[in-house]
């Protein structure tokens, strides 16, 4: 069944985001709909300046473009008062010096942390780290878990919510990836493998028992 027009936008720029940059015909098959449909509304989008598209080289044939969301479209996703948040981390590192600013990403490390904890199931890795995806899904991160190929898994979190404010104070980043190594333990292994801060579409974590 074809889905509505406003609908099947929707649905585009959500699969753009959950799974970076694909072609129409990719597109297509997921939809239900004709490449043709798809190229119509990818063709709207990138008039809104919301979708851009690439034509990689291939070994033979035509180049397939493949389709990819811009920066413009992040504001269509949660944004979790970005103004309101970097505002308030700039006026508390101004009031409070950088001493007492890492006082307070130190604490709210800590909330994080509890918080996580008590909803995390007692039980084996796999299914600690689905309910940690669960979790900053619900906190607007999009997330997911992947195997990794080597017995391990990859969290990976197609949105931030809270860019803008990380731009504005890197050590956000730095905390949750402390938080994800304090609740899941010491004898979990994570590594950040991308990084929405240095360019890359998602942010991802290689997770592995040690």
């Amino acid at each position: 069944m074809t889905a509505p027009e406003p609908a099947t936008r929707r649905v585009l720029l959500e699969r753009l985001k959950l799974h970076g940059p694909q072609s129409a015909d990719a597109l297509a098959g997921v939809l239900g709909v004709t490449a043709m449909a798809v190229r119509q509304h990818l063709y709207g989008l990138e008039t809104e300046g919301l979708v851009t598209w690439t034509s990689p080289a291939t070994a033979r044939g035509r180049p397939s473009k493949l389709w990819g969301l811009t920066a413009a479209a992040e504001r269509l996703f949660p944004d979790a008062h970005q103004d309101l948040a970097v505002g308030l981390l700039t006026a508390l590192r101004e009031a409070l010096g950088d001493e007492g600013f890492e006082r307070v990403l130190a604490q709210r490390g800590a909330d994080q942390t509890r918080q996580y904890r008590q909803a995390l199931p007692d039980a084996g890795l796999a299914k600690r780290v689905a309910a940690l995806a669960e979790i900053r899904t619900r906190e607007g991160y999009m997330a997911e878990v992947q195997p990794d190929g080597a017995g391990g898994f990859l969290l990976i979190e197609n949105h931030c919510p809270v860019c803008s404010a990380a731009r504005a104070c890197t050590g956000i980043c730095a905390s949750e990836l402390a938080v994800f190594r304090a609740v899941l333990g010491e004898d979990v292994a994570i590594e950040r493998t991308d990084h929405i801060l240095s360019g890359a579409r998602r942010c991802a974590y290689r997770i592995s028992a040690i």
